[in-house]
C-alpha cells in the first residue's frame, strides 16, 4: 500500500516508524491520519493478520481491517539485528523528515539507528521518541505499563468511587493521551520550529510525564485545597451525585454531568425531582440522599426511556453507549464520526481541516510490495531483490 495522492495537512512530510507498541503506533496512526507518508518498519517475524476463515481474501499478504492502530501506512518488514538492515533504514531516515520509535533507551543506538549517528547524516531530521518511564531518572531502564506510570504521575490514586480500589481507565491516559498524542504534538512542535531553524532536533516523550501534564489543573486543584485525597469524594470523580452515571430499569446507564445551575435545574425538572433541590446542589451533607432520590427515580425507566425524555432538554444528561451503539448514534453518523473500513467500524481521522481534509482511511496491510514502498522512497528495484534474497526484508 503506498498512498499517493493523499490529503490532509501532513501532505508532503515523509515519516520513518520503528514498529512499537502502543504509543509509537497511536502516534504514527495520528500523522499518518493527517496525510504524511509513512513507512511501518516491522520486525520480520510480526504477525500482522487476524485469521478468519469466512475472508479468504484476508490471507498472509492482505488486508487486515481489525488492526486499525496501524491502519493507513505501508508495513515493511526488516531485520534490524542484519547490518544490512540497518542499513537500509538509516538510508530511508535520511530522505525522512521524521522518525519516531518506542525503544527502551538504548535500543536503538545499539542498531545504530539513534539520533546522534542519524542527524548527522540528516540535519533537519525530527526525532520522536517515546518510552515509558523517560530517558534518564531512576527508572528509565525499567518494564512498566500504562497503569505502573499512571501510579507514579498522581493520576491512578485519584480515578475511582469512595472505598473502591484505584480503577484502571483502560490504557487511553498513558499510553495514547500522554504517550502517543503527546508524542504527535512534541513532532508538529518541531516540524514548526524546523521552518523557522531549518533544523531538526530529538523530542523526548515519556508516558509518565504526558500522564502527569494531562493532571496539570488537578494539581492546581489539590494545591489550593479544593480537591480531597479521598478518592470519589471530589466534583468529578464520582463524588458529586449531578456527576455521575446511573442504572436504569433495563440494566442499562444514564450518564449525568449537570454541574452548572441550569444544567442541574434542567436534570430537576427531567427527573421530576423536587424544587428544593435547586437550592441545595451544593450542600455536601445532602448529597447521599440526592443521589439515592436519582438513583430511585432513574431506576423506573429504561434507558432508551430516559434518553427520550432528555433527547430535547439541554441538561447534560446522555446515554451510556457502547462501541457498536456509539456508531450509529445520529449524531456521529450526521457528523460521520465514524468509518467502515473492510466491515470494521472505526474512528475517524481527527481533527479536521476545512481546507486541506484527511484522505480516505486504509486498512493496515502484512504483505505490501518492497519493491514498490522502498521504490517511493528512492531505493532501486536491484537492492530490494538482493536484500529479500538475503532475507534481510520479510
Amino acid at each position: 500500500m503506498v498512498r499517493s495522492g493523499v490529503n490532509g495537512p501532513l501532505h508532503g512530510v515523509r515519516i520513518v516508524e520503528l514498529a512499537g507498541l502502543g504509543p509509537g503506533p497511536f502516534a504514527g496512526m495520528v500523522l499518518a491520519d493527517l496525510g504524511a507518508e509513512v513507512i511501518r518498519v516491522d520486525r520480520p517475524d510480526r504477525d500482522l493478520i487476524v485469521p478468519d476463515p469466512d475472508r479468504p481474501d484476508l490471507g498472509p499478504s492482505r488486508r487486515n481491517p481489525w488492526d486499525v492502530l496501524n491502519r493507513n501506512r505501508p508495513a515493511i518488514r526488516i531485520d534490524l539485528a542484519l547490518q544490512e538492515g540497518a542499513a537500509l533504514v538509516r538510508d530511508l531516515m535520511e530522505r525522512a523528515d521524521v522518525v519516531i520509535e518506542g525503544f527502551r533507551p538504548g535500543v536503538a543506538e545499539r542498531l545504530g539507528l539513534g539520533p546522534g549517528e542519524i542527524c548527522e547524516r540528516n540535519p533537519r531530521l525530527v526525532y520522536g521518541r517515546v518510552t515509558g518511564w523517560g530517558r534518564d531518572g531512576p527508572l528509565a531502564d525499567r518494564g512498566g505499563h500504562d497503569l505502573n506510570y499512571l501510579a507514579l504521575a498522581g493520576v491512578l490514586s485519584h480515578v475511582g468511587r469512595l472505598g473502591e480500589p484505584p480503577t484502571p481507565p483502560l490504557n487511553l491516559v498513558a499510553d495514547f493521551g500522554g504517550g502517543g498524542m503527546l508524542l504527535a504534538v512534541g513532532v508538529l512542535a518541531a516540524l514548526v520550529e524546523r521552518s523557522v531553524s531549518g533544523l531538526g532536533q530529538v523530542v523526548d516523550a515519556a508516558m509518565v510525564d504526558g500522564s502527569a501534564l494531562l493532571m496539570a489543573p488537578l494539581f492546581g486543584a489539590w494545591a489550593s485545597g479544593f480537591w480531597s485525597p479521598e478518592r470519589g469524594t471530589n466534583l468529578l470523580d464520582s463524588g458529586a451525585p449531578f456527576y455521575d452515571c446511573y442504572r436504569c430499569g433495563d440494566g442499562g446507564w444514564m450518564a449525568v454531568a449537570a454541574i452548572e445551575p441550569k444544567f442541574f435545574a434542567e436534570l430537576v425538572r427531567g427527573t421530576g425531582l423536587d424544587s428544593r433541590w435547586l437550592e441545595l446542589q451544593h450542600d455536601r451533607s445532602l448529597w447521599p440522599d440526592l443521589r439515592n432520590e436519582l438513583s430511585d427515580r432513574f431506576s423506573t425507566r429504561t434507558r432508551d426511556a430516559w434518553t427520550e425524555v432528555f433527547s430535547g432538554m439541554d441538561a447534560c444528561v446522555t446515554p451510556v453507549l457502547d462501541m457498536g451503539e456509539a456508531v450509529e448514534h445520529a449524531h456521529a453518523v450526521e457528523r460521520k464520526a465514524f468509518v467502515d473500513v473492510d466491515g470494521v467500524a472505526q474512528p475517524a481521522p481527527a481533527p479536521r481541516f476545512d481546507r486541506t481534509p484527511s484522505g480516505p482511511v486504509e486498512p493496515a496491510c502484512s504483505g505490501d510490495d518492497p519493491t514498490e514502498v522502498l521504490g517511493a522512497w528512492g531505493v532501486d528495484a536491484p537492492r530490494v531483490r538482493t536484500l529479500l534474497e538475503d532475507r534481510v526484508l520479510g
